[in-house]
């Protein structure tokens, strides 16, 4: 009872963000928004977990309407893991990506699976970690529910289950396919993980492509913003968001000192990392400011355009 009470506390005339969760030692669930629409709801990403899909189909029948489509903002598993989960409730409706999931499965996806059976076979992992791993390897294989069934090809007006909305299509941001929406009704933007409060998180991500979709978003006149992970912003929110991911971007560009661009970022962006985060976020900055910002143009390549994926 207290988790549909929070869910429709989160609740507008006509949108509702079913939030996300990160905690500590378990993989994320990205937040998750219904949109009405005149054949029911517009489910935008899914989350990994059993519980948030609880959340997603108990938000739905606190609404009273069906589920009549997904779009998933990108392929990673915290978006698009449920998308089983709702497609056995409602079966048969429409998901909406998209086809960078087809880069993925070719290079990112059995990077991650090799790496996952060596943890496992390590004896490190722990039994609710191994039940993770799998049931993500589960995700995975399930192409016929991870793959869109209508893919977003451009940026264009797009009428999804009865209502029109305009569809953003960013190449080689946060992955090599990142979906933005944006409701001129509600004046919401939703931005999946292009934007994420605490860090953003850059395992598949293009810098540069990224920063010019921030761009892109900026231009739309949107009032309200959900980001991908964390709590829904102002466009002034957004706008701070946006200037401490530059000013990372340019520290690491530069030849400042790695734990100078940590410091900035946890000033920059101070409002949007959680109290009960700063202790981490500092070493996943780091680690973003090593495996991306300042890696080898080999492997910066792998996730912009022409590289492997």
């Amino acid at each position: 009872m207290l988790m549909l009470a929070l869910l429709l506390a989160a609740a507008s005339p006509d949108w509702q963000l079913v939030p996300g969760s990160f905690e500590r030692g378990r993989g994320p669930d990205g937040n998750t928004v219904l949109l009405d629409a005149p054949d029911g709801l517009i489910v935008v990403d899914t989350g990994r977990h059993q519980a948030h899909q609880d959340a997603i189909l108990a938000a739905a029948r606190a609404r009273g309407k069906p589920i009549a489509a997904i779009v998933n903002t990108h392929w990673h598993l915290d978006h698009t893991g449920g998308n089983a989960e709702l497609r056995a409730a409602y079966p048969d409706i429409p998901v909406y990506g998209s086809n960078a999931i087809d880069r993925a499965l070719k290079g990112f996806f059995p990077r991650s699976r090799a790496g996952a059976e060596q943890f496992i076979a390590s004896g490190k992992a722990r039994p609710e970690q191994i039940a993770e791993i799998r049931r993500d390897m589960a995700a995975m294989d399930d192409l016929a529910n991870l793959r869109p069934t209508q893919v977003v090809r451009s940026t264009g007006p797009t009428t999804i289950a009865g209502r029109r909305l305009d569809v953003h299509l960013e190449p080689y941001a946060a992955t090599a396919g990142d979906v933005w929406l944006y409701a001129p009704k509600a004046r919401l933007a939703i931005a999946g993980d292009l934007v994420v409060g605490l860090t953003p998180f850059m395992d598949t991500a293009c810098p540069e492509g990224w920063r010019a979709a921030l761009g892109h978003i900026a231009a739309v006149p949107f009032a309200t913003l959900v980001p991908g992970h964390g709590a829904a912003m102002t466009r002034a929110d957004f706008d701070s968001w946006r200037k401490a991911f530059d000013a990372l971007l340019d520290c690491a560009g530069d030849t400042a000192e790695r734990q100078t661009c940590i410091d900035g970022w946890m000033k920059d962006a101070a409002a949007f990392i959680p109290a009960a985060d700063k202790d981490r976020v500092p070493g996943m900055i780091g680690y973003y400011i090593d495996t991306r910002l300042r890696a080898s143009p080999e492997e910066k390549a792998r996730f912009c355009p022409g590289g492997p994926g």
